[in-house]
């Protein structure tokens, strides 16, 4: 019985430290170029330019698709003689009026929605009426109320604005863990250091992403009613830009006002919007 319950004994040989090989070891230089995501990102543009020239090449019509030298060529021309940068600049002005009315108003909006039952109701009403509607489908309303100019675009974008940015911060608030809202109670937090210090930080991811849904909105409607109705305090934007060319079957130019809004969405995107998160949800730990 003895040796049934007798268990063998096991030996092992310890390996040489010499014979497992790196179990850390320093990246090379290629492989940290490879590895890197600016290197990735800016290798993808690369390559989707390639394709591009070398299919406009074959082709070979200017005036359906034409090459990235081209669009280049011509993107350049227009930013020595200042039409590109002045009708850029007249749009990201009216872009920055909506923009900027809609996040307070959107503020206000998710103040009285977090404050009462009630405003959470109407807010949640309004947001099912509202936001599904497209933006660009109000701005003949918008004329008739005040007439043909920027006025009529602001509304529009921050019809574009309000209900993402609204809809996204309030989801956020709620999202909140009652373990930390109970924590900030405790340690004595009301008002506006409350929702500072508690609420604010710990939905702003939710925030952040609002405010990119509400960006990509507003600015997808500036140049939408731009290419409609184009003229904005007298002066066209960069939608504007786009249609006169269009209408002069001039391509390159349509393809470089195209550009040119692709870039300013790449720029807010990866260097505002990004330098935001870095400094925030980043650096707190709440997203990698």
């Amino acid at each position: 019985m003895s040796n049934l319950l007798a268990r063998p004994e096991i030996e092992i040989e310890l390996t040489e430290a010499g014979t497992i090989g790196d179990v850390e070891r320093p990246l090379s230089l290629i492989e940290r170029i490879v590895t890197n995501e600016t290197f990735q990102r800016f290798a993808i543009l690369v390559t989707l330019l390639v394709i591009w020239e070398v299919y406009a090449r074959w082709l070979n019509n200017s005036l359906l698709f034409p090459t990235f030298t081209e669009t280049i060529t011509t993107f350049w021309h227009d930013i020595r003689n200042g039409t590109l940068v002045n009708r850029t600049i007249t749009s990201l002005r009216t872009l920055a009026i909506g923009y900027t009315l809609g996040l307070l108003i959107a503020g206000v909006f998710t103040t009285f929605a977090v404050a009462s039952g009630i405003g959470t109701r109407i807010l949640s009403t309004l947001t099912a009426m509202f936001n599904p509607l497209p933006a660009i489908a109000l701005l003949p309303l918008a004329l008739i109320w005040f007439g043909l100019g920027t006025p009529s675009i602001v509304f529009v974008i921050i019809h574009s604005v309000l209900w993402a940015v609204a809809l996204n911060t309030l989801s956020g608030f709620r999202s909140v863990p009652e373990t930390l809202r109970m924590g900030g109670r405790n340690v004595g937090l009301k008002g506006a250091r409350y929702v500072g210090l508690i609420l604010i930080p710990a939905a702003f991811p939710s925030i952040l992403a609002g405010l990119k849904i509400g960006w990509a909105f507003a600015w997808r409607t500036l140049v939408a009613a731009e290419l409609v109705f184009g003229v904005s305090a007298r002066s066209g934007g960069i939608g504007w830009y786009i249609f006169e060319a269009r209408n002069e079957l001039d391509t390159a130019t349509v393809f470089a006002g195209l550009l040119t809004v692709i870039l300013i969405g790449l720029l807010v995107e990866s260097v505002i919007f990004r330098a935001i998160e870095a400094r925030t949800v980043n650096l707190w730990g709440m997203q990698q």
